[in-house]
C-alpha cells in the first residue's frame, strides 16, 4: 500500500498576522477579548489562495496571559473557534505557557507547535512556511525545518536568526508565496 504524501502548510502567527496587534510602547499585545480582533488587511485572501493550492493553513500561537491568569483561556478559545469559521483554517495550536520557569516544548521559539502540527496532519515541513512578526516566530519556523516570512513592523526587538524574507505586510508575503503555492516541492534529501 503507498504511503501518502506529506502536505504542504502555512504556518500563522496569530496576533500580527492572522488579526492586528494592539501596540504599546513598541511591543505587541494580543485582543483583550473577540470585540477587539481585527483581521491584518489580505488575510482571507491568502488563507483562500492556500487552500486551493492544496495547503492546510495553521494558526500557531503563543497566548502567555492565559497561564499568567490575566486573559481566561474560554476567551481565546472563542476568538479560535470564530477564527476558524471565518477563515480557510486547518486548525489552531495554541501554548498557554507563561514564558516563566522551565520552558515548553510547545511555546515559541521552540518548535513543538509545529511538529505536533505536523505529525497529526502530515505535513512536509521542508516544503512549509512560517509567517511571523516576531523573533520568536522565525525561530520557532526554522527549528522545525521551515521557511520563514517575517513582517517587519519595527517592534522594539530584535530578531535572533535571519528569516528567508523580511516583508513590511501580508500582502508583501502574499505576493513572495502566490507561486510558491503551485510550485511542486522540493525534493527531501532524508
Amino acid at each position: 500500500m503507498a504511503v501518502p504524501a506529506l502536505r504542504r502548510c502555512l504556518f500563522l502567527d496569530r496576533d500580527g498576522v492572522v488579526n492586528a496587534s494592539v501596540v504599546r510602547s513598541g511591543k505587541p499585545y494580543p485582543p483583550a477579548d473577540w470585540t477587539e480582533v481585527q483581521y491584518v488587511p489580505g488575510i482571507h485572501e491568502l488563507c483562500a489562495r492556500a487552500r486551493a493550492a492544496g495547503w492546510l493553513v495553521i494558526v500557531a500561537t503563543n497566548q502567555p496571559d492565559v497561564g499568567r491568569g490575566t486573559t481566561r483561556q474560554e476567551t481565546v478559545e472563542e476568538i479560535h473557534a470564530r477564527m476558524l469559521v471565518e477563515l480557510a483554517l486547518d486548525d489552531v495550536e495554541v501554548s498557554y505557557d507563561p514564558g516563566q520557569g522551565v520552558p515548553s516544548d510547545f511555546r515559541k521559539p521552540a518548535p513543538g507547535m509545529l511538529l505536533r502540527a505536523a505529525d497529526k496532519h502530515g505535513i512536509d515541513l521542508k516544503n512549509s512556511f512560517m509567517i511571523g512578526d516576531r523573533w520568536r516566530d522565525v525561530s520557532c519556523g526554522h527549528a522545525a525545518g521551515c521557511r520563514t516570512i517575517f513582517i517587519d513592523y519595527s517592534y522594539d526587538e530584535a530578531l535572533r536568526e535571519l528569516p528567508d524574507f523580511t516583508v513590511k505586510s501580508l500582502e508583501e508575503a502574499a505576493v513572495i508565496l502566490g507561486p510558491i503555492f503551485y510550485s511542486p516541492p522540493q525534493p527531501s534529501t532524508h
